[in-house]
């Protein structure tokens, strides 16, 4: 019986600590030497016909308002949200 708590409190850390380290690893940002994430496609569409430089909002994945001016991201005129810092420079090296 001993043994079998034994396992079955290997196997439940085992699972914690797999799923700490998924999650750990999901917000650790862009692979090394890979590219952020683009904008997402509501920030895009929220930018359709309009000019860089114009404000614009859009509803978020959480369901809040994001609003914000219109800028070129990659390739991609969207909404860069109100006080987000600006990207590094596409010169910038890499890390």
């Amino acid at each position: 019986m001993k043994a079998l708590q034994t396992l079955a409190s290997l196997l439940v850390g085992g699972c914690l600590c797999g799923t700490v380290a998924s999650c750990m690893a999901a917000d650790a940002g862009p692979p090394p030497g890979g590219q952020p994430p683009g904008p997402p496609p509501e920030a895009i569409a929220a930018c359709n016909g309009k000019a860089e430089g114009a404000q614009a909002s859009f509803t978020g994945r959480r369901g809040e308002t994001v609003s914000g001016t219109c800028q070129k991201i990659g390739q991609a005129l969207a909404v860069r949200p109100a006080g987000m810092p600006a990207p590094p420079p596409a010169s910038a090296p890499a890390r």
